[in-house]
């Protein structure tokens, strides 16, 4: 049997959200289900690319474009686009569909990935929604019927071993794109609120409206104490959650979420939103509140800074709720979906 998958959001070496998606479910497709034969293909302006990537055994590198596709019993198209060359069986993935329903890009991206989504949503046999959020926004935004969709989280990768106790620093982390629909002006302005003794740092490359947020922090009363760090490394962001003492993802509009879970495996404390889909995939675990509140954010701040009880309770539960989030768990249950089809 053959499958393949457009691997092309896989390249690079600073890979986010999607990206993490691609490589963990096509390494761990080909590792965990090797009876099965993969293509991993690449848009053509991205093959010659794709070489310094070393692909896993029961895999082959080829390229593809919107009109040809290399044979194939099944297609998965990791990021909610497929092409229009005729498919025997198509799954898609539906990360989120933000750029549809928020200000948070331009309208040329917005036409172009609207029509892209629904032609996806259209063609496919199945849909594979990153969470229930997710799942509801196609149903209704796209008028997929539910018999289609199936939802599969996230996973990520917890760590071998925890910081030691005491060893954290007093800083406020937070992981993602400096832009506007991950609430980073109003996670600052909150943070200029609370007493001063600790830093936030905010790891993650620019984004839409980054330049705005910029500019508010060098204006900020505590901009010695925000730290902007750009895009970090995987080794470099480990060290990160290593001295974090508390973690805050405000986001306006998620479709996942992958820093709260990872922020939790971590053993830190986790303030995020009540909105999208950041409330079904934290549950009980973290701090929620209105991301559109600079005071709830504010005092949810205060308060863990402030009550080291509350934090160990978050811990806790925070360490107990990731553990359902693995990669494992993804890669197979996006298999019993590819049997589901065939």
């Amino acid at each position: 049997m053959r499958i393949a998958l457009d691997a092309t959001y896989s390249l690079g070496p600073a890979l986010t959200g999607v990206g993490v998606y691609s490589r963990e479910i096509l390494h761990g497709l080909a590792l965990r289900h090797p009876q099965a034969r993969y293509s991993f293909c690449y848009r053509s302006n991205k093959f010659f690319k794709s070489f310094t990537d070393k692909l896993p055994p029961g895999a082959s590198r080829r390229p593809f474009t919107d009109s040809w596709l290399p044979p194939h019993a099944l297609f998965h198209g990791l990021n909610q686009r497929v092409p229009a060359a005729p498919t025997r069986g198509c799954l898609t993935t539906f990360h989120d569909l933000f750029v549809m329903t928020g200000d948070y890009s331009t309208p040329d991206f917005r036409q172009r990935f609207t029509a892209q989504a629904r032609d996806a949503a259209l063609r496919s046999d199945l849909i594979l929604c990153v969470s229930a959020f997710t799942a509801a926004q196609v149903e209704s935004l796209l008028n997929v019927h539910k018999h289609k969709l199936r939802v599969i989280h996230h996973g990520v990768h917890a760590p071998a071993e925890l910081p030691a106790p005491g060893s954290r620093k007093p800083i406020v982390l937070s992981v993602g794109s400096i832009q506007k629909r991950k609430n980073t002006a109003r996670l600052v302005e909150a943070f200029e609120q609370t007493r001063p003794g600790w830093k936030l740092i905010l790891a993650g490359a620019a984004g839409f409206g980054a330049a705005d947020i910029t500019a508010l922090i060098q204006r900020s009363p505590r901009a010695a104490d925000i730290q902007v760090t750009g895009y970090v490394t995987s080794q470099a962001l480990q060290s990160l959650y290593r001295r974090a003492s508390l973690f805050a993802f405000p986001s306006l509009d998620e479709g996942f979420g992958i820093p709260v879970i990872e922020a939790m495996a971590w053993g830190i404390p986790v303030i995020t939103s009540d909105h999208s889909a950041l409330a079904e995939i934290s549950g009980d675990a973290a701090l929620h509140v209105n991301p559109n509140s600079t005071e709830e954010l504010t005092q949810a701040l205060q308060t863990l800074m402030d009550q080291p009880g509350l934090c160990r309770q978050l811990v806790n539960r925070g360490l107990e709720w990731s553990r359902q989030f693995t990669w494992d768990r993804a890669v197979d249950q996006t298999w019993n979906a590819y049997q589901e089809l065939l």
